[in-house]
């Protein structure tokens, strides 16, 4: 359950960001600043859906999911949230360049929450199923 409430978290502040992207930063933000932003929100977005159905996988198929779960959560966060950092950090003044770097690892956190969710449908009651 924790993550399905952590996917509609996650969906929330998409929509919100998203529109606050499209209706106030516009103006302010260069076109390579609004993709990266909008980039982070569609991201945040896809993986709101994916902590939403495989917190709905849970409860029908009964399986642990922790492990996706907390690398897609914090995946999101390290991604997404690295994304905001350098779209908005620079429009006032804050050192931002450590961020970079985050934004890569949040990355290969999501790919490895998708590959771990995908190992998990091999397995049935700690066996591997072909």
């Amino acid at each position: 359950m924790i993550y399905i409430r952590i996917g509609i978290v996650f969906a929330a502040t998409a929509v919100i960001l998203g529109a606050l992207g499209a209706h106030a930063l516009e103006p302010i933000l260069s076109q390579d600043k609004m993709n990266s932003f909008l980039t982070g929100v569609r991201y945040q977005m896809y993986h709101a859906f994916a902590l939403l159905a495989l917190g709905v996988y849970h409860l029908l198929i009964k399986q642990n999911i922790t492990l996706p779960g907390t690398l897609f959560t914090v995946g999101v966060l390290m991604f997404s949230l690295s994304i905001y950092g350098l779209t908005f950090l620079p429009l006032i003044n804050v050192p931002h360049r450590w961020l970079g770097p985050i934004t890569p690892i949040g990355g290969l956190l999501l790919i490895s929450g998708w590959l771990s969710w995908l190992w998990i449908t091999f397995k049935k009651n700690g066996t591997t199923v072909r």
